[in-house]
């Protein structure tokens, strides 16, 4: 039976699905490190300030809004209820694959997850003395490890993007940039024919290919040392072969469910199992396991509820950098996001959504 299934459409599909999440992964690391010099202005205020900017940082597509909110839990900069709220507004990266297949939707989740973080923030907050919570006490004492400080690269951001710059990385041509720069031409030439992406011209078809004129663009003008470090090291080699096989595996195992499983009609039967399900993967701290309810509900199998759960519990691979310092911390902010998730989620569920 397994000779009947056609893998090349899946593939085409993960393979457009995977660059669209490099594209969009850069374009965020972009405007981060184009704008993080300004951030600890923003951070001092009031824990409605830090409640709102953790859940905004957390709403950011990938995980560099959720590093940097454990970069500043770390510091004692931000509570352990903003840390929870942006842990709930994160999906990780399947954010970027939800913008791909359902964007109205997507951006409607992240609206909702991020006005819910920050009330779950503050009714955190409200509970760490209740329940005896001593959260992080020595964060502000430590120092932490580069990857968390978010100050790793000495180089200026002025001079990191300078438009100078591309005639200098063009007389110094590296491999790199030149293979980037192929496959993005590459990308940019099959969308332009409809190989892959939308047959006809509309919105989708026009955004895919601005986004690749964007992307050729910061290829060509950041320095050496922002494309291997950040482009290369970071989203290339630590994220995207990553999505590209949970992509892959999630459409399959769709497929695979739908065509041999009667899939559909199980899920239909055990929809409040599934939801829970949903909400136990979402403890799951890395990218990859969420995708499989991303690519159930394009389908059309499961409500919006349950792809909301899941979503809310679920934080991508943002909770990593904290398991490292605190495992303590991390638990309890799983605890807290499951028990939101769940009580939010079957809300919804009741409601019909």
């Amino acid at each position: 039976m397994i000779e009947q299934m056609d893998l090349f459409p899946i593939f085409i599909h993960a393979l457009m699905i995977t660059v669209f999440v490099f594209v969009m992964m850069l374009l965020v690391d972009f405007i981060d490190s184009v704008s993080k010099r300004r951030m600890s202005d923003i951070i001092k205020g009031g824990q409605w300030r830090q409640y709102t900017l953790a859940s905004f940082l957390g709403s950011t597509p990938g995980c560099l809004g959720a590093f940097m909110n454990v970069s500043l839990y770390v510091h004692g900069m931000i509570s352990f209820g903003a840390i929870v709220g942006g842990m709930i507004a994160t999906s990780g990266d399947e954010a970027f694959v939800m913008l791909s297949q359902f964007p109205g939707t997507a951006l409607a989740l992240f609206l909702l997850l991020f006005i819910l973080g920050i009330l779950f923030a503050s009714v955190s907050d409200k509970l760490v003395p209740v329940l005896r919570i001593v959260p992080c006490e020595s964060c502000a004492d430590i120092e932490c490890e580069e990857c968390l400080s978010g100050n790793e690269h000495e180089e200026k951001i002025s001079d990191i993007f300078r438009p100078a710059n591309i005639l200098k990385n063009f007389r110094t041509f590296s491999f790199t940039r030149f293979l980037l720069l192929v496959l993005i031409l590459f990308f940019l030439g099959l969308v332009l024919t409809g190989t892959l992406g939308p047959s006809a011209w509309g919105w989708k078809r026009i955004t895919f290919l601005s986004l690749s004129v964007s992307t050729l663009y910061i290829i060509s003008l950041c320095s050496e040392h922002y494309l291997q470090s950040h482009i290369w090291e970071h989203i290339i080699k630590k994220h995207l072969f990553r999505v590209f096989l949970w992509s892959f595996g999630a459409l399959l195992f769709v497929h695979w469910g739908l065509a041999f499983w009667n899939l559909s009609a199980f899920i239909h039967e055990h929809m409040i199992w599934v939801l829970l399900l949903g909400a136990l993967i979402g403890l799951i701290p890395e990218s990859g396991p969420h995708l499989i309810f991303v690519m159930m509900y394009a389908q059309g199998l499961i409500p919006f509820s349950v792809l909301f759960t899941t979503s809310f519990v679920q934080d991508g691979h943002g909770m990593l950098p904290l398991l490292s310092y605190s495992l303590k911390d991390s638990v309890l902010i799983k605890i807290f996001n499951i028990v939101f998730g769940l009580l939010s989620g079957g809300i919804l569920f009741a409601l019909g959504f």
